[in-house]
């Protein structure tokens, strides 16, 4: 299990992470969102131990990853912006990462065809997908107990994203590891994640299952016979609110079947409920929090 316990950093007179609280089981795929700057990077570079908190502390598996140098054996990070030496081939990087990692040779030539890649070709001469890819390859093939991935879908092609979904699903199955996704593309992440974490502001805002959020949040389109008074909305735990005509359009948080139950005293001629995606949930839990 990873933890991260109360975890602070900063630069200069920045402070990125603010008391930063998250646990993420075994075997779980975890989807990292928030806007731009919200410090998603930085706190995959504080799990993986390349940044030292300056406050708390993260654990995998009950072992600090800063400070011990073992533990890191078993985390892989996937840059959002890899760099490689103009010479470096796929060859090359392999002879690089098997000095620190115990690198399966089979799974390296099945993820070498399934992307393919040329390892005799310089990695500089690849485009920004391929050059992702190339350390992805690397990411799979070493099979690390924790697979942390900033961005992991960006610029890639359709073909190349389903099937670094399918190799994902296929990690997780055979190793039972520990997956982290960082990445400004909800739609991608919801059809791959089963739990999430919401960063905003330097905190960790919403967290949890994600299919659980996701029937917790729903909308509802009502209408009413007569004009009412939406102080009748206080009730609810009311995450976005608009109007158009008579219909009223809510995004209310809390069980379904209570919420229908309530909004039925006032006896609406229209209530529909619909359910939301991830960037919705996203959107919505953004808004709610700056009320």
């Amino acid at each position: 299990m990873l933890i991260i316990n109360n975890v602070t950093k900063g630069f200069e007179n920045k402070e990125v992470l603010k008391g930063i609280n998250l646990e993420i089981t075994d075997g779980s795929i975890f989807g990292l969102v928030g806007i731009n700057g919200a410090g998603k990077s930085t706190l995959l570079r504080c799990i993986c131990g390349i940044y030292e908190c300056e406050d708390g502390n993260i654990t995998f598996n009950d072992v600090d990853t800063y400070a011990d140098e073992i533990i890191r054996k078993d985390i892989f990070f996937v840059n959002d912006d890899p760099y490689y030496s103009l010479a470096s081939n796929l060859k090359s990087l392999k002879e690089f990462y098997t000095s620190f990692y115990d690198l399966d040779e089979e799974a390296y030539q099945k993820y070498l065809k399934l992307f393919g890649l040329d390892e005799n070709k310089q990695i500089s001469s690849f485009s920004k997908g391929m050059k992702r890819q190339a350390l992805l390859l690397f990411a799979l093939a070493i099979k690390p107990k924790l697979l942390l991935l900033d961005e992991a879908f960006d610029g890639l092609d359709p073909i190349v994203r389903h099937n670094l979904k399918k190799a994902l699903y296929e990690f997780i199955e055979e190793n039972h590891s520990t997956i982290i996704i960082s990445s400004h593309n909800l739609k991608e992440l919801e059809d791959i994640c089963d739990s999430y974490g919401i960063l905003e502001d330097g905190k960790i805002e919403t967290y949890g299952d994600l299919l659980e959020s996701k029937q917790y949040i729903n909308k509802y389109q009502v209408a009413f016979k007569d004009a009412v008074d939406e102080s009748i909305f206080d009730e609810f735990e009311l995450l976005h609110k608009s109007r158009e005509g008579s219909v009223y359009n809510l995004v209310i948080k809390g069980n379904k079947e209570e919420v229908v139950k309530k909004l039925n005293k006032y006896e609406p001629i229209l209530l529909d409920t619909l359910n939301v995606n991830f960037e919705e949930l996203f959107i919505y839990e953004h808004e709610g929090g700056k009320k």
